[in-house]
């Protein structure tokens, strides 16, 4: 599980075998969701609040994202996301 950014107590991740479409993973509380990068859909539950700054935190670094979502399919190193703040 490479944790690419913290923020409020919510830790998130990408996995290197994932599927398509690309996105992320985020934990919090004992819930974990995945989350499409580009249309920001969400598979899993979580506290609306805790999604709210996932949702704000992924339209600050989509760009930093995806990137990240190209290192995943060619088995490189993943880089660290600056959190919400």
């Amino acid at each position: 599980m490479p944790i690419i950014s913290r923020f409020f107590e919510i830790i998130i991740f990408m996995l290197w075998r994932d599927h398509a479409p690309p996105h992320f993973h985020a934990k919090y509380a004992g819930d974990d969701i995945a989350v499409e990068i580009e249309s920001g859909a969400i598979t899993g539950s979580m506290s609306k609040l805790a999604i709210g700054m996932v949702q704000e935190w992924r339209e600050l670094h989509k760009a930093e994202l995806m990137e990240n979502w190209r290192c995943t399919e060619e088995k490189k190193a993943l880089r660290l996301i600056d959190p919400l703040e």
